[in-house]
């Protein structure tokens, strides 16, 4: 016998789960079901793929009996792969495999959304005791000759024996306490099975005791029975056109770990030349790692309905890191590794395939645009991570591109806007900025409100990267209004007496701003505001600068703006008789840095521009 005593971060967990999940406590059977079910999916594969283990005597399923009275007890036996001893205490009494540290920095204190994170990280197995005082774990590795059994009562450690066992696999008894013993219960266990379990793909069994009683109610005879208790057909098996909206919600929720309802499935079934099924869920919320570098897969891999493998990323794209679910293929080998699925002519044909059939159900719920806004509000930044990185399928994910108008309220297609485009306009226009309010307010808007041409709104910092990955849609040059070019669509016929009056505005203007800009120059976008800064046409825009520098480029080249001043705005037309006075120097400064202000650039020295400001206004009193 060996004593050992539990990591401190187990203790730890062990506390959490007990006082915080209370009301989630049948979540217990659930978890122990899964984690069975996981060391049967192992054996099979390895009696299928590994000489070694092709003699070994294999039923696969998942036992369940319990015995009520005083002293009750509920057992949970799988002939599964097993554990050695050193399985036995990595496992279950440290954090090394556990998951342990992970769970615990995400425990949030609400026990809906605890219950939902237990089975995401590997620790499910610690609900037991919620409802037992004490845990028995015998188990014997398949191939090994010994088996052991780990003991703990879940507060002072655990320790570990010698066990009898003979056959391969795990038998868990749970001594139930007087919060557990309603689970020694024919009906209790059979209704959790159905509602967590029952698409388990090994058979699972109750065995329970058949009581007769007599006229009076006494208790006549009482022999024991065993009964199957689950369907033990994989649910991605089953023809779409037999199950309801109701059994996917159910089997979504049994096998993401998520209390929320699905935002919608894709289930299909190629047949012919190349075979799959893939099942596919779109959960209603974005995972918290989904922007994350070390996100989890959420895609298994089956072949044959035998489990493959959990973590690889290569089986969807990585925008498509938000689907969960199952691609079950009969056409790859058992034995397929990492290093071959990547290069796999057949599994590259499914992953083309499985993406057309998500983009296909995204173009339909895509007609609804309350519902797309939805999906979008989540996703939207993973589809543009599309259109940027999915070179095969980018047309198709561009119709699923939506962004804010200066025309409508809700969110815009390219296609809704060049359907609504005016004849003679010849670009589709956008402009990027910080957030909303500063976009609808930018003086770069003017000469397009007063031409009513519609200007998509980009708010988004990674907009600076993909739409020039989209030169054009429709035959139609997207043009961003940021730049000094856009402008060029509408030339108007220039006054030249008025231009040949502010030249020297313009010069002694860029003067003083010296190399803080690129050129000073008339507008002819401007209707309302005096001045505003453009970029040069290959330079990139002040909000890319920024989103360089958060990437830690640091050692960027200084690149300068060019202010564009409007001439027919009083300030300016008054500057002409003001070229002399101290106060010009000032007031051209003042220009520049209001129209950096407008743009979302935060100004070197804030105090500056307030001393020059005040200054400014003190003079005209």
């Amino acid at each position: 016998m060996s004593q050992h005593s539990f990591q401190t971060e187990v203790n730890q967990l062990l506390n959490l789960i007990i006082h915080s999940l209370y009301s989630h406590k049948e979540i217990f059977l659930r978890e122990l079901i899964s984690n069975a079910s996981d060391a049967l999916d192992k054996l099979r594969y390895l009696t299928l793929t590994k000489k070694d283990y092709k003699s070994l005597s294999f039923e696969p399923k998942i036992s369940l009996e319990f015995f009520d009275g005083d002293n009750p007890t509920l057992t949970i036996t799988d002939s599964g792969i097993g554990m050695s001893k050193k399985e036995l205490e990595d496992n279950l009494g440290t954090i090394a495999r556990s998951g342990t540290k992970s769970f615990l920095n995400k425990m949030s204190g609400d026990s809906k959304k605890d219950a939902q994170l237990i089975g995401q990280f590997g620790v499910g197995f610690y609900s037991s005791f919620m409802v037992a005082d004490k845990v028995d774990v015998a188990s014997k590795k398949a191939g090994n000759k010994e088996a052991w059994k780990w003991s703990s009562d879940g507060r002072s450690g655990f320790e570990i024996t010698k066990d009898v066992k003979k056959d391969n696999g795990t038998v868990i008894t749970l001594y139930l306490n007087d919060e557990g013993k309603e689970f020694a219960n024919r009906w209790q266990i059979e209704n959790l099975v159905k509602k967590y379990s029952d698409h388990i793909d090994f058979p699972i069994f109750l065995t329970y005791p058949d009581i007769e009683y007599d006229k009076e109610g006494k208790e006549k005879s009482r022999e024991s029975k065993t009964d199957q208790i689950n369907d033990a057909k994989a649910f991605w098996t089953r023809s779409p056109n037999e199950l309801k909206k109701k059994d996917y919600r159910e089997f979504y929720k049994s096998f993401s770990n998520d209390m929320d309802d699905p935002f919608d499935w894709v289930h299909y079934r190629a047949e012919g030349n190349l075979e799959y099924t893939i099942l596919f869920f779109i959960p209603n919320k974005a995972a918290p790692d989904i922007y994350r570098a070390d996100y989890q897969s959420g895609v298994k891999l089956y072949v044959n309905r035998v489990f493959i493998t959990d973590d690889d990323k290569e089986l969807l794209p990585t925008w498509l890191r938000f689907v969960k679910g199952i691609i079950d293929s009969s056409d790859l080998p058992l034995n397929v590794s990492r290093e071959i699925l990547q290069q796999n002519r057949i599994m590259s044909n499914i992953r083309s395939n499985s993406v057309k059939k998500v983009i296909d159900k995204l173009k339909i719920v895509a007609k609804d645009k309350d519902k797309y806004a939805q999906f979008y509000e989540h996703y939207g930044r993973l589809i543009k991570e599309g259109v940027y990185q999915d070179f095969e399928h980018k047309d198709n994910l561009t119709e699923l591109l939506r962004y804010n108008s200066t025309k409508d309220e809700g969110l815009v297609s390219f296609k809704e806007y060049v359907d609504r485009m005016k004849d003679d306009q010849k670009s589709i226009y956008y402009i990027t900025g910080r957030n909303q309010i500063s976009l609808r307010n930018s003086p770069l808007l003017e000469m397009y409100e007063k031409m009513d041409i519609e200007v998509l709104l980009l708010d988004d910092e990674i907009d600076e990267i993909i739409i020039p990955s989209v030169p054009k849609y429709d035959e139609k040059e997207l043009k961003s209004i940021n730049r000094s070019g856009a402008a060029d669509d509408f030339s108007e016929e220039k006054d030249k007496d008025k231009e040949k009056s502010l030249k020297p505005v313009l010069k002694k203007i860029k003067n003083i701003l010296g190399e803080r800009v690129k050129d000073v120059k008339l507008s002819n976008r401007l209707s309302e505001s005096p001045s505003c800064i453009v970029a040069d046409e290959h330079d990139p825009t002040a909000q890319m600068q920024e989103l360089m520098r958060s990437m830690g480029q640091t050692d960027l080249p200084e690149i300068k703006p060019i202010l564009e001043l409007n001439p027919n705005h009083k300030i300016i037309i008054s500057l002409k008789d003001k070229t002399k006075q101290k106060s010009f120097n000032d007031i051209a400064l003042l220009l520049y840095e209001q129209a950096l202000i407008q743009e979302g650039v935060k100004l070197d020295n804030p105090a500056e521009f307030t001393e020059r400001l005040n200054k400014v206004i003190v003079e005209t009193l």
